[in-house]
């Protein structure tokens, strides 16, 4: 109804103005509705893709594994147990972590409240530059801290640390060997910061948007033992939602010479008793 006909000082008004609000209401129902149902339809469409792509993933492991299994019951001719056994085992852990990495995301989904204790990402972080020195000597693995702070947050210790190993591990698979990784926590006053760059030859323009999606592989000219060689697509996408199953957030930057993952993580909350570190903390570096 046009304003004039919805004066509260007649009746008529009263009328129309009570029309009006009965129609924007069932305007804004229908347009929440129509949202409702846009959010199921995007919801089925991920979930279809999700299931299409597992498939898919689990496919080649399987495969693989048939065909050992065939292979040794055919009883024809020698055959060394040994190598099949060792394929047979390294496709079984290849699907278990596959798997795994997927009812993660799926309890992550869910919205479901993550354990939560005082994590110190100075000392996890550097931990995981240590294992990975230990399980790759082809790159150098470098640790920077900058505290300004302590580097605390409140968190689920093994979710943060599978995210940190995640972002060595990507670095790790996706750079030649001689590349340098630096692994970094920064803590001021506001968040918790860990990066982690490297300098090898970058992430192709094309792949920066959709890094952190489920499946998204990298181009293989990144790769530096073949497509074969890398995981499933779902590192960094279990790195985003671990970051924001913790309030925080994961970004990228890269050029070639200069890839940065980042992920911030709000301060855990302090009580009286704790001391922040010295201003400017010198930060440490570790060669491989």
């Amino acid at each position: 109804m046009p304003e004039a006909d919805t004066d509260p000082g007649s009746e008529t008004g009263r009328v129309g103005a009570a029309l009006n609000r009965m129609i924007d209401h069932a305007e804004t129902a229908h347009a929440e509705r129509r949202r409702g149902e846009e959010r199921v339809r995007r919801s089925e469409e991920r979930m279809r893709r999700l299931l299409a792509d597992a498939g898919h993933e689990l496919r080649t492991p399987l495969a693989s594994i048939v065909g050992y299994a065939e292979l040794m019951n055919r009883g024809a001719g020698p055959v060394d147990a040994a190598p099949v056994w060792r394929r047979v085992a390294a496709e079984s852990a290849r699907m278990t972590a596959l798997i795994e990495d997927l009812l993660l995301l799926a309890r992550l989904d869910e919205g479901r409240p993550l354990p939560t204790a005082e994590v110190d990402l100075a000392a996890l972080v550097a931990e995981a530059v240590w294992q990975a020195r230990a399980a790759d000597e082809e790159h150098t693995w470098r640790l920077a801290l900058r505290l300004d702070a302590p580097a605390l947050v409140a968190g689920d210790e093994p979710a943060l640390r599978k995210a940190v190993a995640n972002l060595l591990a990507n670095a790790r698979a996706h750079t030649p060997p001689g590349t340098t990784v630096v692994a970094a926590v920064e803590a001021g006053a506001e968040c918790r910061l860990i990066r982690v760059r490297d300098d090898g030859p970058g992430i192709p323009p094309h792949l920066l948007a959709t890094v952190f999606d489920r499946f998204t592989r990298a181009d293989t000219s990144r790769s530096r033992s073949g497509p074969e060689a890398g995981g499933a697509g779902l590192g960094l996408a279990v790195v985003e939602a671990i970051a924001s199953a913790h309030g925080g957030h994961a970004g990228v930057r890269s050029a070639p010479g200069h890839t940065e993952f980042t992920v911030e993580l709000s301060p855990a909350a302090r009580t009286e008793a704790e001391l922040p570190s010295p201003a400017g903390a010198t930060g440490l570096s570790e060669r491989r």
